[in-house]
């Protein structure tokens, strides 16, 4: 059995993340040395991969990560394509959405920053925040919620169907580790550019993200874009378990070079 299995969502799943140990470490290795030692062989091995999907120039992979506030998705990013060449790799974080953005379907800013052929882009939240942020502030009724998961599926069933592999990653932490985390913001200068003091208010609704994220697990869980809940009370297995789940995830696409040019067989260089 994979030892991702245990983590992964069956579509239609009813879900409930207090099954799920935010504090569990199974993609530890022995010691924090080894695992460390083994972060860092995975970046470079992921680096290789993405060298491979850029110059076969064909597919296009998409890793979504999601979490509450501090669940660390911007360290994720940072530590798993720490050796990773920028030049395949594309990051977009979504904020709240600007005037010009809520004029239009709400997937229309997540379609302009879709990845490109040979491209690994990277999303620092993404479409499921217009299932959650709505949802728990009552902007939008059941009806409406059911509707968006249909589209949701719909939208990743095409990136699937035109060539792209997606990941979804929810960074699971418990609320003991997000108070932790979000002080060690107020109490460091060199951190507090991170703070918001809206983190507060949203956090005074941990129970209500907690439900919003149960309901959209299974509806919107595919076989072409499943869902992964990741422990990340610990940062060093969160990017362990991440890394590992993208290099199998391009080891098993099979990624190949184009074919050699006959033509530069004989071709020299003066």
């Amino acid at each position: 059995m994979s030892r991702f299995k245990p983590f992964r969502i069956a579509p239609g799943a009813r879900v409930a993340l207090r099954n799920f140990d935010p504090a569990a470490t199974p993609f530890l290795e022995r010691d924090e040395h080894a695992s460390h030692k083994r972060q860092e062989a995975l970046a470079v091995e992921l680096d290789a991969l993405q060298n491979l999907l850029l110059a076969e120039g064909r597919r296009k992979v998409l890793l979504v990560l999601q979490g509450l506030d501090a669940a660390g998705k911007d360290g994720t990013i940072r530590w798993v394509f720490s050796r990773t060449s920028p030049l395949g790799l594309r990051v977009a974080a979504f904020k709240a959405p600007s005037d010009d953005e809520r004029a239009r379907d709400y997937l229309w800013r997540c379609h302009a920053v879709v990845p490109r052929a040979g491209e690994l882009a990277v999303w620092n939240r993404s479409h499921y925040e217009d299932v959650l942020v709505p949802v728990v502030e009552g902007w939008i009724d059941k009806a409406e919620t059911r509707r968006r998961y249909a589209q949701i599926n719909d939208f990743e069933r095409l990136l699937a169907e035109t060539g792209t592999t997606i990941v979804k990653c929810l960074l699971h932490i418990s609320r003991e580790e997000q108070r932790e985390r979000l002080q060690q913001r107020i109490d460091d200068p060199a951190k507090q550019w991170k703070f918001n003091r809206a983190d507060l208010a949203v956090r005074k609704q941990w129970d209500a993200y907690q439900r919003a994220y149960e309901h959209l697990l299974g509806p919107t869980s595919t076989a072409h874009a499943p869902w992964h809940v990741i422990p990340a009370d610990n940062k060093l297995h969160r990017n362990l378990m991440v890394a590992r789940l993208l290099v199998r995830t391009l080891t098993r696409m099979k990624l190949e070079p184009p074919p050699p040019d006959p033509t530069l067989a004989k071709l020299k260089v003066e």
